[in-house]
């Protein structure tokens, strides 16, 4: 049997921890537990938690490996099993990791969890300064840094699948030093040639780079200008503020709506009137005393079978009537510029955007009507696509 362990796709998990939410991924490994290996998903956290059927640090990952309890290796003749799928034995095994370029990888992984440089990352920023200084104090630093990338990752590190990293263990090498060759076993003596060559790779490299942050492109932005904006569910025992801000975007503000000749004092009232199946509790909904009335009285109710499938659509609709008949509110939402609209509640998730654990839906709706009012306020070919 041939086996690979390398170039696995990982999967993107989470876990809970005091309250909060800690950002993995996965990748397949290999347990021994006695005789036996076990296909096993090594599970990678941000925070430096990895779990290989204990819970352990990127130093007992090491202890782990350096036991064999995390294989990387394996006995021919052994039994392996993937669970409830499937159990073999292996005959001609081989593996194309080791435990240390397997560690490499994890504590990268770790690395990009946390929006930092992984060891690659670590490596280019290296080469940027080597290539500003071109000081023995930097060649030195650059050549720990590629060292410093596990193994079996030194090869795309420039992400050219042409010339590879040829030209960065050139530089590395230096003139008289020798660089591997990549298509038959061997090394080759650095020329005057072909270091002035990695040179010119590079420095059309940055050229490209440059021309690449100074490109402009016709559909910009691609992120947000404006601050995001957090609507924030919040109780007015006493009734509305005089001013609310931003607040008067939320639904249940007391915008009252005209849908199909019937009038309701709130998009809240509205939205669970239209969700009901019997039109006497829809009634009892659009005359509740307070949105949070209205949706208490739904709990109860039976629900429209199709609801699922055409709330988003309702609720747009909704929201484009209550936009649209208070002017002054299109301009409240339209003064929100471009900003991400995340809206929280302790309903749905469906709707709720709070603390990303949402789908926020309803942030998304909002963020949709804006655009629509920036189109009608506009004039010439934006206008007219409406």
């Amino acid at each position: 049997m041939f086996l690979k362990i390398g170039d696995v796709p990982n999967v993107r998990i989470s876990r809970e921890a005091d309250g909060e939410r800690v950002e993995g991924v996965t990748r397949p490994v290999f347990i021994r537990n006695g005789k036996d290996y076990y296909l096993t998903d090594l599970q990678i956290y941000a925070d430096g938690s990895i779990y290989c059927w204990e819970w352990v640090d990127l130093a007992g990952l090491k202890a782990k490996l350096a036991s064999g309890w995390v294989a990387t290796s394996f006995e021919a003749g052994a039994r392996a099993s993937a669970h409830h799928l499937a159990s073999w034995r292996f005959d001609e095994p081989h593996s194309s990791m080791t435990p240390e370029w397997l560690l490499g990888e994890v504590a990268d992984e770790i690395d990009k969890l946390n929006d930092r440089p992984d060891s690659t990352g670590r490596c280019l920023l290296t080469l940027d300064r080597y290539l500003q200084s071109l000081s023995e104090e930097d060649h030195a630093a650059l050549r720990a840094a590629f060292d410093a990338i596990p193994e079996h990752l030194r090869r795309y590190a420039l992400g050219d699948m042409d010339s590879k990293d040829w030209p960065l263990r050139v530089l590395i090498a230096g003139v008289g030093g020798e660089v591997e060759t990549y298509y038959e076993p061997g090394h080759e003596p650095v020329t005057e040639e072909m270091h002035r060559r990695a040179l010119d790779y590079f420095a059309d490299r940055q050229r490209q780079r440059a021309q690449s942050e100074q490109r402009t492109y016709p559909d910009g932005p691609e992120s947000a200008v404006s601050p995001a904006v957090h609507l924030n569910q919040v109780f007015y025992p006493k009734g509305w503020p005089d001013n609310p801000g931003v607040r008067a975007l939320r639904n249940e503000y007391p915008a009252a709506i005209m849908v199909d000749a019937v009038s309701y004092p709130t998009v809240v009232h509205a939205y669970w009137a239209l969700a009901v199946t019997d039109p006497a509790v829809a009634e009892q909904i659009r005359t509740a005393d307070r949105p949070y009335d209205a949706e208490k009285i739904a709990e109860q109710a039976a629900i429209r079978q199709d609801w699922p499938a055409v709330r988003m659509a309702a609720m747009a609709g909704l929201l484009r009537a209550k936009f649209t008949q208070h002017p002054r509110l299109a301009e409240t939402l339209r003064a929100t510029g471009d900003g991400k609209i995340e809206y929280t509640s302790v309903g749905s998730a469906f709707w709720n955007g709070g603390r990303g654990k949402g789908r926020n839906w309803m942030g998304r709706l909002l963020e949709l009507i804006r655009s629509e009012i920036a189109a009608q306020q506009a004039s010439g070919p934006a206008r007219s696509a409406q």
